[in-house]
């Protein structure tokens, strides 16, 4: 059962392509039937599964994903082949790309930026003006 759909809206990504708005269809963790959340380019940027949710500004395009219990929230940003999962925060500036993926717990914030084949997992937490790439 789909738990947002998506509106349309003016916006792009950085490459051309539409953005959406999420809104709820149903009630799930805190999110109430109704709710907008944040800007993703297709719904395989955000699974109908779990609590996961985008909220407020944030952005998730390209083949960036976020499912399970995943928070993306702020103004922050998911994109390239990054993934956010399990009760994973990305949140305030904090940028998730490449082929990083965030688990089990972590927690991305500031003007954190996260690229490469980078992993950040088991509650460890980047933030303030960190960048952290690479394997």
């Amino acid at each position: 059962m789909k738990k947002y759909e998506l509106i349309e809206t003016k916006l792009l990504t950085p490459l051309g392509k539409p953005l959406y708005q999420v809104k709820a269809l149903r009630a799930f963790g805190t999110i109430k039937e109704g709710d907008l959340g944040g800007l993703i380019e297709s719904e395989t940027n955000l699974s109908h599964s779990g609590y996961c949710w985008v909220y407020e500004n944030a952005l998730v395009f390209e083949n960036g994903q976020v499912f399970g219990d995943a928070q993306v929230f702020g103004n922050a940003e998911i994109s390239g082949n990054a993934r956010v999962s399990d009760n994973s925060w990305v949140y305030e500036n904090a940028l998730v790309s490449g082929n990083a993926l965030v688990f089990e717990n972590a927690k991305i914030s500031g003007n954190a930026v996260v690229f490469g084949d980078s992993k950040v997992f088991d509650y460890a937490q980047v933030f303030q003006n960190s960048v952290l790439f690479g394997k």
